[in-house]
């Protein structure tokens, strides 16, 4: 029996997509990290933003969606599972990160850079994409 490993994440990509395709098998990856934003204000009622960066797989027909249509600074939603990767590093040392592997990836609207995010109201979504 499967535990429960479920993601749900909103946020603006921090840079462009970048697909990858394996010859063979004829797969397809694209692999992008969104950053993910929380306002809120602490114990002295400052305003505090905190920026959780993820990284995000997508593959198949997905992947070569999200590698045509997504950009730096689109704002998209992603919906998953994690996976944990480890490796060894060149001085030997163990090392791993935390992935979110995409089942489904909505595209959202883009965010304007004029427009100021207030920790009290809404930001507005545009457009809404879903493959």
């Amino acid at each position: 029996m499967n535990n429960l490993n479920s993601v749900l994440l909103e946020g603006n990509l921090v840079r462009d997509p970048e697909l990858v395709r394996f010859t063979g098998n004829e797969a397809v990856l694209t692999k992008f990290s969104i950053a993910s934003n929380r306002y809120y204000r602490n114990q002295k009622g400052e305003s505090v933003e905190e920026v959780l960066f993820m990284p995000v797989n997508v593959w198949g027909k997905l992947a070569e969606n999200c590698s045509n249509y997504l950009s730096k600074g689109r704002e998209v939603r992603v919906v998953g599972r994690l996976r944990q990767e480890r490796w060894i590093d060149k001085e030997g040392n163990n090392r791993d990160r935390f992935v979110v592997v995409a089942d489904h990836v909505e595209f959202r609207g883009e965010r304007k850079k004029e427009d100021p995010v207030s920790l009290d109201e809404e930001v507005p979504f545009d457009q809404e994409v879903t493959f």
